[in-house]
């Protein structure tokens, strides 16, 4: 007799028990493409199915496959079809599934995952998502098999035991997670679209090759923009040394250079990192610019940001620079972070497997600016850029959540 149970969450007015049922009762595998060589790829009125498309997908994209000549002893993927990858480099990720919607003729699976025909009726996108679900994942992955690269059997896989509600149900399930990934994809869309204009300006809000004014300002500006030595116009200092092991759950707020990369943004308003202080700590005053004194690569340390608050503890390999009065400090930092001041750093900077950069290399770093009033109005507009993009990287984490969290509680 079929073990019956239900999930934690559930939709209102169902209150069956879930069937449980072998794969392999309810449907059949096949084979990806076989006996092909580099020379059958790349061309042809065909189309196969990628890895990645299978790997990264519930739902495959129409949009991640590639040409192949047509061969018709090839098995064909048809609508509804599930596909699972065979292999990968972590058992985690090994038999991930994603479910074909397409009408599309003469397409074929790729050689490194198996494609599974149900011969049930089930909702698709119950399917696309269900196999998915931490439940199932758990006894996907504790078929993995190898060492330093994991696989999976495709007749093993044909044992294992899926929950099937009634059609109904599965309707309302595969709706309700084909409209949460909709409004993933949506806030995916404008985060990179937004990442986008962020660059955008940042090139044509600041003078480029050699030119004396950017091509967008803001109106009532005309003047041209000055350019002198960095160490001409800041004062430098150090920060004071801590490490990952000195950090606490609660204590005085400090900036590590690691977090640099990242958690902050230009302006850093909140520290979540805490110490006990030690004598001779550095604190911040509020407004200081600071920059990596150390990374991996030259463009990880060629970046800048503001400390905007009074009583912040500054760690060990960071550079600190206090800008004049004249000069707006998220405006400074952008500038650092950007364009040729950027790139003339991370020239500079020096190392093998850790690179470094000192304040006496800061100092030889050519700064265009304009007024002070040009300056607040350019930092003020990606502090807002910034802000709103924050903001969708939020709704898109909670949204991520969100989904993760259904996956567990809505399947058993």
């Amino acid at each position: 007799m079929n073990e019956k149970k239900a999930p934690e969450i559930r939709f209102k007015g169902f209150t069956d028990d879930w069937e449980q049922r072998k794969l392999g009762e309810v449907g059949e595998t096949y084979t990806g493409l076989s006996g092909k060589s580099k020379d059958d790829f790349g061309h042809g009125s065909g189309k196969f199915i990628t890895y990645m498309n299978v790997f990264s997908n519930p739902v495959a994209s129409s949009n991640m496959t590639e040409a192949i000549e047509i061969d018709d002893s090839q098995n064909k993927v048809q609508f509804g079809d599930v596909l699972f990858t065979t292999s990968s480099e972590t058992p985690d990720e090994v038999g991930m599934s994603s479910v074909w919607l397409e009408n599309a003729e003469n397409t074929y699976l790729n050689s490194f995952c198996f494609g599974y025909r149900p011969t049930t009726e089930y909702n698709p996108y119950y399917l696309a998502y269900m196999l998915r679900s931490s439940s199932m994942r758990k006894k996907i992955t504790f078929l993995a098999q190898g060492i330093s690269r994991y696989n999976i059997s495709k007749n093993k896989m044909m044992d294992i035991e899926m929950p099937i509600p009634s059609i109904d149900e599965q309707k309302q399930i595969g709706e309700y997670f084909r409209n949460l990934d909709n409004l993933i994809t949506l806030h995916q869309r404008k985060h990179k679209k937004l990442l986008s204009v962020k660059k955008s300006m940042l090139e044509k809000m600041f003078p480029q090759n050699g030119a004396k004014v950017p091509e967008i300002r803001f109106e009532g500006f005309t003047d041209d923009w000055e350019q002198r030595k960095l160490g001409d116009m800041v004062s430098f200092s150090k920060g004071s040394g801590y490490s990952k092991g000195d950090m606490k759950e609660d204590g005085t707020p400090i900036i590590l250079y690691g977090r640099l990369y990242t958690k902050y943004e230009t302006i850093i308003s909140e520290v979540d990192t805490f110490v006990d202080e030690k004598k001779g700590s550095v604190f911040s005053k509020g407004g200081e610019v600071i920059v990596p004194a150390s990374g991996e690569t030259a463009e990880d340390i060629s970046i800048a940001s503001v400390v905007e608050k009074s009583g912040v503890l500054l760690g060990g390999d960071l550079n600190i620079i206090t800008p004049p009065d004249e000069m707006d400090s998220a405006f400074l930092a952008i500038s650092i972070s950007n364009g040729k001041p950027h790139n003339d750093m991370a020239k500079m900077a020096q190392g093998k497997s850790v690179v470094h950069l000192h304040n006496t290399d800061l100092e030889k770093i050519d700064l265009p600016y304009p007024s002070y009033d040009e300056q607040r109005r350019i930092s003020g507009f990606f502090s807002d850029l910034d802000n709103l993009i924050t903001l969708h990287q939020r709704e898109l984490d909670k949204l991520v959540n969100i989904k993760k969290s259904m996956l567990e509680k809505m399947f058993v």
